[in-house]
């Protein structure tokens, strides 16, 4: 197999540079460089580490467990890691059948009531009440996988559950600052760490907040490499010296969803929900994947932690995914 750019690999299997570069800094796969090439190539073994990787990805396993699996050459630990999994699941499947054992009780209860013309009250039902209160909510309806086309089916189902909000952003006045090469996130998010510092803008704006975007995505670019853009926000009276610019960003509508780093695939499930939602259709940018259609990232907490020069910004890393969306037209 020809060694694979980072753009190619991108495409080929979903999965974005950033994590890419993020699954090699936490050294689960590993990139090379040709002396006649300036950026990361991919051999077949990388490949196929990645490939393993977003299989065990779609059974919901953490990155962590998953640097087990891929490392454990006795293959110990790895069964007692799944072993566990399994029981977790076992736990969830006995809660679920409990679930639906209340729920068809309680749908022949509601048919009851209708046929004898009677108001509906669920706590007429002690029996219920009782055994729901001793249940904890499961954190996955996953059973059992055999295929890929079934993995991601079942990640398509647990979409319909997904914790996405409803935002409205306000106009606001922000600094921005854009990079295009190999690595734009870093090297976007050193500049615009040192003016958080040199310029003392949380002390002068405590609520200000930082959001950032692909400009362009990648596969825009014809020479392998995108760009990125942050945004902070800050008090509209503040000046601001190169390499930053001041703007105006207009705000709007968005469809927003929490992520920890770098779950970035789980923008493809806020797309979903979006898509499926009977309330709301997305409001995408003309300018299209030049400005990733208008999404935007919001790294939460980063301007505090930036402000105290915190290593890796210092808190866990969350990061809400933002779509913009418009109501529906009726």
């Amino acid at each position: 197999m020809e060694h694979l750019t980072i753009t190619q690999v991108s495409q080929k299997y979903g999965v974005t540079p950033r994590m890419l570069r993020h699954y090699e800094k936490i050294g689960l796969i590993k990139a090379g460089r040709r002396e006649d090439y300036a950026y990361r190539i991919y051999d077949e073994e990388a490949v196929r580490r990645l490939q393993q990787i977003i299989i065990l990805r779609k059974l919901r396993l953490p990155l962590k467990e998953i640097a087990v699996l891929l490392e454990d050459t006795e293959q110990a630990e790895s069964l007692r890691l799944l072993q566990d999994k399994l029981a977790e699941l076992d736990d969830e499947i006995v809660a679920l059948t409990l679930i639906r054992r209340l729920l068809k009780q309680l749908a022949g209860y509601l048919g009851k009531c209708r046929k004898q013309q009677i108001h509906f009250d669920l706590l007429e039902d002690g029996e219920l009440v009782e055994i729901a209160g001793t249940l904890a909510f499961p954190k996955s309806k996953i059973k059992e996988s055999v295929s890929m086309e079934e993995l991601n089916r079942a990640g398509e189902i647990l979409d319909k559950s997904l914790p996405v909000r409803i935002l409205r952003l306000p106009p606001c006045t922000v600094a921005s600052y854009h990079y295009i090469r190999e690595n734009p996130e870093e090297a976007v998010g050193d500049v615009v760490t040192r003016f958080v510092q040199e310029s003392r803008l949380y002390e002068k704006k405590p609520d200000a907040r930082m959001f950032g975007f692909n400009h362009p995505n990648p596969g825009v670019l014809e020479n392998g490499i995108h760009g990125y853009e942050d945004w902070v926000t800050i008090p509209e009276d503040m000046e601001v010296k190169a390499p930053m610019e001041k703007r105006k960003f207009s705000g709007g509508l968005y469809a927003v969803m929490t992520i920890a780093f770098p779950e970035f695939q789980l923008w493809e499930s806020l797309i979903r929900w979006v898509d499926e939602s009977q309330d709301f259709d997305p409001d995408y940018s003309e300018l299209g994947e030049e400005i990733m259609g208008g999404c935007l990232e919001e790294h939460l907490n980063w301007v505090f932690a930036a402000h105290n020069g915190w290593k890796e910004d210092g808190l866990p890393g969350q990061i809400d995914l933002m779509l913009p969306i418009k109501l529906k037209e009726m």
